[in-house]
């Protein structure tokens, strides 16, 4: 891995508050992904599943984790299967993990190879009642691949008929999305080599650059700073492109007088980071520009300020309307009839703001998180206000990422990379 070895002491922890809510004499099964392939002999990059990196710091393939906290055989509370490694995997393939590395890695000591899954699996549920099952229901999920879990799941299932069922993610839902400082330290890592990328970019970007040159320039500083890669596709959008919330075609020429919007961020050690920043290709903002961008900022910052515990996702949704209502109206883009008889499941601002303002972000760039419950210390979420005015050939975004705290204002893991049009422009001037 290109990051630096994480604490164990995080997924130890992790592992235990996940225990701590299972039900008596149960045992919770997890899977890694697969290496999904492309054709022939080619596939994607391994992506880790991230509940068992959660529980375990896992990071290959072909692994499986199981907690049974109150087995009577104290061995088996906690057991970790490998693929075996061997001289020729490590020629072909590169190093994977020992025991001994993995019991570094995780803190767990029963580390068995995969070649023994059954026989183990088979001792642990004669002494087990319940089963829990690691289901994917984030509510952005949309999955059509049949999963490595998925499989195992309905193995386990036909395998084991009469063991009661459980679901794992409400479990890690609420635990994941409620960041330790160890992972709050780590998304701040993401955030600083995206500060990075974005600094190189203010250097580049001028007329005439094209989309996916300013993509390489992100990628060049986000590698050579021990990213990976980026933490979700990027969208470099200039001019009208802007206006698509989702454009990552990024293959158009950036020009004189355009604004440039870029939605991108670095992950590390499988942790996102969600920047948004909207710049001048040609340097300086116009009135009308400048007028919009502190528009959308002052919304952001606003808004920003609502993320403390206690405050119900939606509610603070609908205060971010009336925030951006006030903004619009300013802006000549809203008059006051249009928010008299606007449709209230579609209010009148939506014609200009269309997406929601604020996501859970941590190992998922959509991370884990129950909308319905109320916001909690030392979550982690986006703050991403937009104006798209497509009749003028631009559309403004900004984000950054904040932790919620105990008492006061969230701290923004951005705070560092320029946001004020002032000092953009002058960093595009110096």
């Amino acid at each position: 891995m290109k990051y630096d070895a994480i604490n164990s002491q995080l997924f130890i922890k992790n592992r235990k508050n996940f225990m701590a809510q299972m039900k008596p004499n149960s045992l919770a099964v997890f899977n890694s992904n697969d290496i999904y392939p492309v054709s022939a002999d080619s596939t994607l990059p391994f992506e880790q599943h991230r509940d068992i990196f959660f529980l375990s710091g896992v990071d290959q393939e072909e692994s499986i984790l199981i907690l049974f906290p109150d087995c009577p055989k104290e061995n088996l509370r906690e057991v970790l299967f490998l693929r075996e490694t061997n001289e020729h995997i490590a020629v072909w393939e590169g190093e994977k993990l020992t025991k001994e590395k993995a019991l570094e890695t995780s803190g767990i000591k029963n580390v068995h190879w995969l070649q023994d899954l059954e026989k183990v699996l088979a001792e642990m549920m004669a002494l087990a009642d319940t089963v829990y099952i690691n289901t994917n229901e984030h509510y952005r999920a949309n999955v059509e691949t049949e999963t490595r879990e998925a499989r195992f799941t309905k193995w386990l299932l036909n395998k084991y008929p009469a063991h009661s069922v459980a679901k794992s993610n409400p479990i890690l839902q609420r635990l994941r999305s409620v960041k330790d400082q160890i992972e709050i330290d780590l998304i701040q890592t993401a955030c600083d080599i995206t500060e990075k990328g974005f600094r190189r970019v203010l250097d580049f970007v001028k007329p005439g650059v094209w989309e996916y040159e300013i993509e390489a320039e992100f990628i060049h500083e986000f590698v050579r700073n021990r990213s990976k890669k980026f933490a979700y596709t990027p969208i470099i959008a200039s001019g009208n492109n802007a206006n698509v919330l989702h454009y990552i075609e990024n293959n158009q020429q950036c020009k004189a007088g355009d604004l440039l919007l870029m939605d991108v961020g670095a992950e590390y050690a499988n942790y996102s980071s969600d920047m948004t920043r909207t710049i001048p290709v040609s340097g300086r903002f116009s009135d009308r520009q400048k007028a919009v961008y502190n528009a959308v900022n002052r919304v952001k910052n606003d808004a920003t300020k609502m993320l403390v515990p206690g405050t119900l996702w939606a509610d603070y949704h609908v205060e971010v309307g009336k925030l951006m209502t006030s903004e619009l109206l300013g802006l000549g883009l809203l008059d006051k009839a249009d928010v008299q008889n606007e449709d209230p499941n579609w209010p009148a601002y939506k014609k200009y703001f269309m997406h929601g303002t604020s996501h859970h972000m941590g190992l998922d760039t959509h991370d884990y998180g129950l909308l319905h419950e109320p916001m909690q210390a030392n979550q982690v979420f986006t703050v991403e206000p937009g104006i798209y005015i497509p009749d003028e050939g631009f559309g403004i975004r900004l984000e950054d990422d904040v932790v919620i705290q105990e008492t006061g204002e969230p701290f923004n893991l951005m705070r560092n990379i320029p946001i004020e049009a002032d000092e953009i422009e002058d960093i595009m001037n110096k």
